[in-house]
């Protein structure tokens, strides 16, 4: 009994689609990631280029904050210092993505395509998502509640599609979609040669219906002015499209046995489709027998009748075309790419083709211009509109070089086509890997997706001769205006017609300006950019776990120690020129800058007050942006304000910051007395204001005391103490612990006063917390506007009651709350005014609110925040709709939208003891802090037993990332010249660090701490020294590859002549330090010898001392074309330590090579320990070895077994002999080694043919299960029970379950420890039976795979799966699932073995994760039905997803 959950979610882009779906001005891009589905909005950002040799690093945003936009990792940029020369500077662009939903179907995208439907929600057009299974599902955006809507669902799997018997099935042939550019219909391709035509509606309207006048033809029908209605406002109970009907291919052709795409094309009155297809299969090894059999044929189509036309044929066209990319004006018809060749063909049959390398014209007949001097391989090549005006094309290859194709044309035909490469400095080589697919974003970017490297939006911009001439000419210029310059840009752009065809600011780069630098590029040619990218880790093809426990120096230790994690996980992630080493861990390590011993410390607050004016100095009171908020956040920090708690006493210090530390500062006025509850600026920086428990203290920037305001109550005389406040320039808001609230408001002359509470509901109402938001966005203003609000009017005070009710007020006004919820306590997935639950619900106790901007620099906006008692976070967006009733107040168009967050505090069961003890009313020591600017980050910190930073980037959601270590009692910003954007923050063990956010880390896209370490080469293979403490990888690179000239049977190959020669691998093994990361050791394997796989192993040494040692062992092959047999080669290295070069003092260790063994037939595909001898395990062609190390340098074999096809998995249980052997073809064997005498015997092997992938052992308590994976992405649940009567004695192994994965193919398992959450171990007495549980050994597995997701495959006890599986039944009917596809069904495997024997389906953990998103309401009524209480369901989830603690 498993439970399968997704750790991180699937990196590589499989396809990508552009077009206007939010609304019908917005421009978005949708993402797939096999089963992700995310939908971006694009943002342009200008700024200003002052260099333009290196416009990166100098170049920032025209924006209210001083941080970059350019940046794509989100660092601060730099600034120039005073000694620099003043340039004018020269506004550039570039495209970012901002992240709008992101939904996880129960599905594997195959295709997407955009439909403009008849009548949308949003105005936008619709998406139409094809899978696997030949589904299909019509989605829309629904602006009520802001997500996808699932407005169809099509199935074409059904048996009668099938045809003959033995048809190829449909999930395993070639399934994928295209929509007619005018909307209306599309065409799904599934099965082996069947065509799904879905007609979509577009109303009666007619081209001849646009001269119809009134007063001569009569009345306009009224279905004309229905069909213009986009905004949801029609008939709604139509659907948007009409029947659909399935055609078979060769009943419209007899040659159309062998489809190989299809494609809508431009310019056609009706739909019109191209067909490439062949009457026999295509086969290279037949040229000398056939060529030139496939034929391209256009189809008409009448929806209405549901017939077909053919309307143009060409045949004898080249044997290895395989895609049709379909052309818009100017240029018209279709490309038809192949491997070697590209043609076009017009509407009227005529062709043009080119021919890119020497093989074209050996392969074919057909009459192609000549380019063969280009040597490309348009294999997977990808090709996208580069000008709409000219018709330019962009060729991305497949190992990620550009091309650039254009048409010569003559009028409107075309008479020729041109390929140029892009060179390489004009960013020809910016693509580290080949693309999976591209979407045209805007005039001047496209994206681009990738299976095998990060995806990245790639922007471009023309050279031009006359732009650098005018730079160099102003270069010289000093204190020119900016404005002069502005108006000369506007006069060129209005001179030069190129502005207006490739967008009127490009961004120059250094190619740019110097044309004369570039020997294969042209002024006026195209220079590339990366603009923006998303992370990918796919395919990460091997993972290990090392020490993270790797220190530059002594300092670097002792500061950073105890913020570090047992572990690691290094994965080998991307392929080709984009290989590299992503480093992850779970949580946040801080960088520390300075450690201190501060046990007393309680809370810190850090501000960046100014000193107090000059007499007679004129100061401005408008917090523009060079006087107010840009210049505070500018500044550095100055002081910092300390409440401690003494043995006898409390009280306040304050502190003058350094660099990287903190100096205490004595001065007369300020007082000491009193623990420190909250510390703010006011008056545009110009008062520093300490909240104590009774008064508030305002000082001046030189801290001398200007006011105290007392908290007493003048009409009963009473003195309430401060619980919390929450600062908004020029407001602050008190919560006392009488449960009143207190405004008080900074004025022109920084005095501080009352605003009077004129509502009755604020002096009657008892108030839990509050807080108060500047609102820049204009979300929760009565009438939104781009243009903002004025001073002081932006500010809006959010209040929660004790009766569970948010109050959301706009100051300075408070007469009357502007938006009332009264069902916040109920955490419902949609809040709104209007929301009630019934009387008998469960509440959520909450203890505090926070609304705050998240995001970085590109894009941020507004969250709500609530934290529970049990620091299990809520996290809400809000947004608007447009009301029903014609005033559209705030009360009816504001909503809160809950976020999916999967975070479970580390320890709640603290939590909720602090604030039992506590009890009522006290002061919040805790408060969750929000930080401007924290690495780039506008953030949320949450203070108490469960430290996070809750982080957002432009293209995330926000996550909630752990912060390593222990419990925090007090955190603020800290920003000084040492410490840049960092933080301070002091724990429960009385240490006190200044740290920063990681560099070069990404921590929202995945959830977790990322750091990816570019190779620029393929890896294959990872291993880690844990002695040493060092990595070892396996890499290679493509070679020109000959044939051998020394093979006597084959003497003709001496003279082999070819000039556009194949490539093989080269592998070499790289000896990693991972302090920095660098290459510290290379050895360099044979030409055509690549490494298969890499494992670190506990050999025996000696046999007369029995000495054992951790040594690297390498597996390799030896391929040297298909006409010789494949080799292997063993290889045993030690690392030992050595003499460092003198200016690497990382270089102090190096491989040696300890013993090599040649294989003369079959590759080393595997190795691994066996017994308990130091003996290895080795995987050799169709072989299975134990070797035992030997002092001469010879691995002596000791015992064997023959093996069928070939070895994919080879894992033993470490130290019991048990060993399972995976075979490509044949299954699995299970197999018993014993020492004494040296001898393998089988012991059971899987009921059917398999095809395993990635296999291996998973222990629970007395039971062995054998977990495999097979090439069709299928989870194999086996088990060895020689005791069951049908394992015949155990010779064959009980076949329990199976688990469909969608498309994740798993490339490695890894069996991991399992360890115990931290949550069940402080309540021993109520959790006595899991703390007895926690004592038993448990294991996981760790699994991979090519899409680059993470998961985990964790045991269950017997009551924790029947509570889960009970409780993923009721959340699969419960829960929205996107694109209305069905999760239960996802995880059928239909091609499972009918003599499963007791299955028991595995519990899907990706819809547990997602049982926060229920309210407490459905919470309660759920757990009820699955028979337990909300904390048991929380238990059970925290064991899941705390197994990985190391990490």
């Amino acid at each position: 009994m498993q439970c399968y959950t997704e750790l991180t979610p699937p990196t590589a882009v499989t396809h990508s689609l552009s077009l206007p779906f939010v609304s019908a001005e917005s421009n978005n891009l949708i993402v797939a990631k096999t089963s992700l589905l995310q939908i971006f909005s694009t943002k342009t950002i200008s700024f200003e280029v002052v260099e333009s040799s290196d416009d990166e690093k100098s170049a920032k945003q025209n924006g209210k904050f001083d941080r970059i936009a350019n940046d794509d990792e989100g660092h601060e940029s730099s600034f120039l210092g005073p000694e620099s020369i003043p340039r004018p500077p020269v506004k550039s662009s570039r495209t970012k993505l901002v992240l709008v939903a992101e939904y996880s179907v129960s599905g594997t995208i195959t295709s997407l395509a955009r439909i403009k439907t008849e009548v949308s929600k949003s105005g936008g057009e619709s998406l139409l998502v094809g899978f696997k299974d030949a589904k299909l599902s019509l989605v829309e955006w629904d602006p009520e509640r802001p997500g996808i809507s699932t407005t169809s669902i099509h199935y074409y799997e059904q048996d009668d599609y099938q045809g003959t018997p033995w048809t190829v099935n449909t999930s395993d042939s070639i399934n994928y979609l295209a929509a007619d550019p005018g909307n209306r219909c599309a065409a799904l391709k599934f099965g082996a040669r069947n065509v799904a035509i879905l007609p979509m509606k577009q109303g009666d309207e007619d081209v001849n219906m646009d001269d119809w006048e009134e007063e001569i033809d009569g009345p306009r029908p009224d279905s004309q002015s229905a069909s213009k209605i986009t905004n949801g406002e029609g008939d709604k109970a139509d659907t948007p499209y009409a029947p659909s009907y399935v055609l078979r291919l060769p009943k419209l052709d007899p040659n159309l046995i062998y489809p190989i795409h299809l494609a809508f094309l431009y310019e056609y009155r009706e739909p019109t489709f191209g067909i490439l297809s062949s009457n026999q299969f295509p086969s290279s090894s037949l040229l000398h027998v056939r060529k030139d059999h496939v034929s391209y044929m256009v189809f008409t189509l009448d929806l209405e009748q549901r017939a077909v036309t053919t309307i143009l044929s060409v045949t004898d066209l080249p044997f290895d075309l395989f895609k049709i990319v379909p052309l818009p004006t100017p240029v018209g018809g279709a490309l038809l790419v192949g491997g070697n060749e590209l043609i076009h063909i017009d509407q009227a049959g005529k062709s043009n083709g080119i021919a890119v390398n020497p093989f074209a014209k050996l392969s074919t007949n057909f009459s192609l211009k000549n380019q063969a001097d280009l040597d490309m391989r348009l294999e997977s090549c990808q090709i996208e509109q580069l000008s709409i005006e000219n018709g330019e094309m962009l060729i991305i290859l497949q190992n990620g070089a550009l091309a650039i194709l254009s048409f010569e044309m003559d009028g409107r035909s075309v008479s020729g086509v041109k390929i140029r490469r892009v060179a390489q400095e004009s960013g020809g080589n910016v693509m580290m890997c080949g693309a999976s697919t591209v979407s045209r974003l805007a005039s001047n970017s496209v994206f681009i997706g990738s299976e095998g490297t990060d995806a990245v939006v790639l922007g471009w911009s023309r050279k031009s001769n006359q732009v650098s001439k005018r730079r160099s000419r102003l270069d010289f210029i000093s204190g020119i205006d900016e404005s002069l310059l502005d108006d000369e840009d506007e006069d060129e752009d209005d001179d030069d017609p190129d502005d207006e065809l490739y967008g009127a600011t490009p961004a120059f780069t250094q190619t740019a300006t110097n044309p004369a630098d570039s020997t294969s590029s042209k002024a006026g040619d195209y220079v590339f950019r990366i603009h923006d990218s998303l992370v990918n880790l796919a395919p990460m093809v091997d993972i290990v776990l090392g020490s993270s426990s790797v220190y530059e120096d002594d300092a670097d230790r002792q500061l950073s120690d105890d913020v570090r994690s047992d572990l690691q996980m290094v994965a080998v992630a991307g392929k080709d020129r984009g290989g590299s080493l992503a480093v992850m861990h779970k949580n946040i390590r801080p960088k520390v800058m300075g450690k201190f011993e501060f046990a007393e410390a309680r809370g810190l607050w850090t501000t960046a007050v100014k000193r107090s004016p000059v007499k007679g100095l004129q100061i401005s009171k408008d917090r523009t942006a060079t006087s107010g908020d840009y210049s505070i956040d500018a500044e550095y920090d100055r002081l910092m304000i300390v409440s401690k708690q003494l043995p006898d006493s409390e009280e306040s210090s304050v502190y003058i910051l350094t660099d990287t530390g903190f100096e205490e500062l004595v001065t007369p006025e300020y007082e000491k007395d009193g623990a420190t509850i909250e510390v703010g600026t006011l008056g545009n920086g110009m008062r520093i204001i300490q909240v104590v428990k009774t008064q508030l203290r305002a000082y001046d920037g030189d801290l001398g005391l200007a006011q105290i305001l007392e908290m007493e109550d003048e009409l009963t005389g009473a003195e309430p103490n401060i619980v919390s406040a929450s600062f908004a320039d020029p407001f602050m808001l008190l919560i006392r612990d009488d449960a009143s609230i207190f405004v008080v408001k900074c004025d022109d002359s920084y005095d501080l006063e009352e605003v009077e509470r004129v509502d009755d509901v604020l002096l009657t109402t008892e108030w839990l917390t509050g807080c108060l938001y500047v609102d820049n966005s204009s979300i929760f203003s009565e009438t939104q506007s781009d243009k903002g609000k004025k001073e002081e009017e932006n500010i809006m005070m959010f209040l929660l009651s004790a009766g569970g009710a948010l109050y959301i007020y706009a100051l300075p006004d408070l007469t009357k709350a502007v938006y009332v919820a009264e069902g916040l306590c109920f955490v419902p997935p949609v809040l709104s005014a209007d929301y009630a639950a019934r009387r008998s619900a469960a509440r959520q106790t909450l203890t505090e609110i926070i609304v705050a901007d998240l995001g970085d620099t590109v894009a941020q906006s507004p969250y709500l925040i609530l934290r529970p008692s049990g620091d299990d976070l809520t996290i809400y967006e809000p947004f608007r709709t447009k009301a029903e009733s014609a005033v559209n107040t705030l009360s009816s168009s504001l909503h809160f939208l809950k976020i999916h967050n999967p975070h479970l505090a580390q320890s709640p069961g603290v939590s909720a003891e602090e604030a039992a003890d506590e009890g009522g009313m006290q002061t919040q020591n805790e408060p969750m802090r929000a930080i401007a600017n924290v690495g780039g980050y506008s953030a949320v910190f949450l203070l108490g037993a469960s430290p996070a930073f809750i982080l957002k980037s432009a293209k995330s959601t926000p996550k909630v990332i752990d912060l390593q270590g222990v419990s925090v009692r007090g955190m603020s910003s800290f920003h000084t010249s040492g410490c840049e954007r960092g933080f301070i923050y002091a724990d429960t063990e009385g240490i006190t660090r200044v740290a920063q956010l990681p560099e070069n880390t990404n921590f929202t896209e995945l959830g977790i701490s990322l750091q990816k370490i570019p190779l620029n080469e393929n890896v294959h293979a990872l291993a880690y020294h844990p002695k040493m403490n060092c990595y070892v990888v396996g890499t290679s690179t493509r070679k020109e590859f000959e044939l051998p000239k020394d093979e006597d049977h084959r003497r003709e190959w001496k003279n082999e002549d070819v000039p556009f020669k194949p490539t093989m691998e080269q592998g070499y093994l790289r000896l990693m330090n991972p302090v920095n990361w660098s290459i510290i050791d290379t050895i360099e394997m044979d030409l055509c010898e690549m490494i298969m796989c890499v494992k670190t192993l506990n050999l025996e040494v000696s046999e007369t001392t029995n000495e054992r040692r951790q040594l690297i062992t390498v597996g390799t092959a030896i391929s040297k074309g298909e006409d010789l047999a494949i080799k292997g080669r063993l290889y045993v290295y030690d690392v030992v330590s050595v003499v460092p070069r003198p200016d690497r003092p990382e270089t102090s260790k190096k491989m040696k090579l300890i013993a090599r063994e040649d294989i003369p037939r079959g590759a080393i595909t595997g190795v691994s320990e066996i017994g308990t001898q130091g003996f290895m395990l080795v995987a050799q062609g169709q072989k299975c070895m134990v070797r035992g190390l030997k002092e001469d340098g010879t691995l002596l074999p000791v015992a064997f077994m023959d093996m069928n096809c070939y070895v994919t998995a080879v894992k033993e249980l470490r130290g019991t002999g048990l060993c399972l052997l995976a075979d490509a073809i044949k299954g699995l064997w299970f197999v018993g080694y014993t020492e004494e005498p040296y001898k393998m015997m089988l012991f059971g092997k899987s009921q059917t043919r398999m095809e395993i992938m990635a296999a291996d052992l998973l222990p629970d308590g007395e039971e062995l299960f054998i977990v495999a994976a097979d090439a069709n992405c299928t989870l194999h649940i086996m088990q060895y029970d020689p005791e069951h009567p049908k394992s015949l004695q155990g010779h064959l192994l009980l076949h329990r379950t199976t688990f469909s994965l969608g498309g994740h193919l798993p490339t490695t398992m890894t069996l991991l420890p399992r360890t115990t959450a931290p949550s069940i171990l402080f309540d021993t007495s109520s959790n006595a039976d899991a703390a007895a549980e926690a004592t038993i050994p448990s294991h996981q597995l760790l699994i991979t795979s090519t899409t680059g997701s993470i998961a985990v495959l964790s045991t269950l006890s017997e009551p924790q799966y029947r509570r889960l599986s009970t409780l993923s039944s009721h959340l699969a009917n419960t829960l929205y699932h996107a694109c209305g596809l069905n999760p239960r069904a996802y995880r059928v495997d239909r091609n499972a073995p009918e003599g499963m024997m007791g299955g028991r389906a595995i519990v899907d953990g990706g819809l547990l994760m997602r049982w926060m998103e229920l309210g407490s309401q459905r919470r309660s009524e759920v757990a009820g039905r699955v028979g337990v209480d909300v904390e048991e369901v929380r238990e059970d989830l925290v064991q899941l997803m705390g197994g990985l603690g190391y990490l």
